[in-house]
């Protein structure tokens, strides 16, 4: 959200947009992690296969296993079917898929992931970072890089992909309803340089162009504009409940107090009905495109 960018109620972590997922380093070590490595292990030497001949039957490297079997790194999905099939192992690994999943992504942010991966409607203000749902990979590559004290490279890999497998929101069915008001400032601000900003302003032309999806831009010439608290995230799930994310200097706060959510969406009202309208939005960028 701003990636939400958690149960409900009210968390403290790192954020998510531009300045998202804050913590240093990953929590790779979360108990899930452990199980299933544990668990990887154990049907592994019941197949009385080594590392390296279970690595090459799978196309894994030997440390790679090594890390998975240790809990400190997320296998991918993939690799998940491979060793249930391979090891014979009746879907208990499968089972544990979405879980480990989740375990790419830091603690605090673990519940907003899965919220965001349910939820019918996503409304997103960002004024710092071009939101992590419409990123590219070059651009989310710029963000990590930035941060300080830095991240480790496995760290930088790790983030890429647990954002990257967040833009599947876009492949559901029934699609969501997501709707984005960003600060001109944020597509102005070449982060990674103009090329990765050429880029980036591309996949904003082209994911707005999906109907599900309302790209609003917030001049910065306007002389009123409801966002100055910051950026912020609204997830409405099905049934009617609405929960808010907020975010800064590496804290992040979910929000599910009726009352206070419902001023946040009424603030984000003001705000779309502040910035430009969808479509001049999308001619904004253009233009600006054809300008760097």
């Amino acid at each position: 959200m701003s990636e939400p960018t958690g149960p409900l109620g009210q968390i403290s972590g790192g954020g998510e947009s531009g300045a998202d997922e804050r913590p240093p380093e990953p929590d790779t070590n979360s108990g899930v992690l452990r199980v299933f490595g544990r668990q990887l292990k154990r049907f592994r030497l019941r197949a009385g296969l080594e590392r390296p001949e279970f690595g090459s039957v799978t196309g894994y490297s030997v440390s790679t296993i090594a890390a998975y079997e240790q809990g400190r790194r997320v296998p991918p999905p993939r690799f998940i079917d491979q060793a249930d099939e391979v090891l014979d192992a009746g879907g208990v690994l499968q089972e544990l898929k979405e879980e480990v999943a989740r375990a790419q992504y830091p603690a605090f942010f673990r519940d907003a992931a899965r919220l965001e991966g349910e939820a019918v409607e996503v409304w997103v203000y960002a004024s710092q970072a071009v939101p992590g749902l419409l990123q590219t990979e070059k651009y989310m590559r710029a963000v990590f890089g930035m941060w300080r004290p830095p991240l480790n490279e496995e760290t930088v890999e790790q983030r890429v992909a647990a954002r990257l497998a967040r833009q599947h929101v876009f492949d559901r069915r029934p699609a969501p309803l997501l709707s984005f008001v960003i600060d001109e400032a944020v597509v102005r601000r070449p982060l990674g340089g103009w090329p990765v900003m050429r880029g980036q302003l591309e996949q904003l032309l082209l994911v707005g162009a999906h109907r599900n999806v309302e790209i609003q831009i917030m001049p910065l010439d306007r002389e009123d504009n409801a966002g100055v608290d910051g950026p912020f995230t609204l997830l409405n799930r099905a049934g009617g409940d609405q929960v808010a994310y907020l975010e800064a200097q590496g804290r992040s706060t979910m929000v599910s107090d009726r009352r206070e959510v419902q001023g946040i969406a009424s603030r984000y009202g003001i705000i779309r009905a502040q910035a430009l309208p969808p479509r001049e939005s999308l001619a904004f960028v253009e233009k600006l495109l054809g300008e760097v």
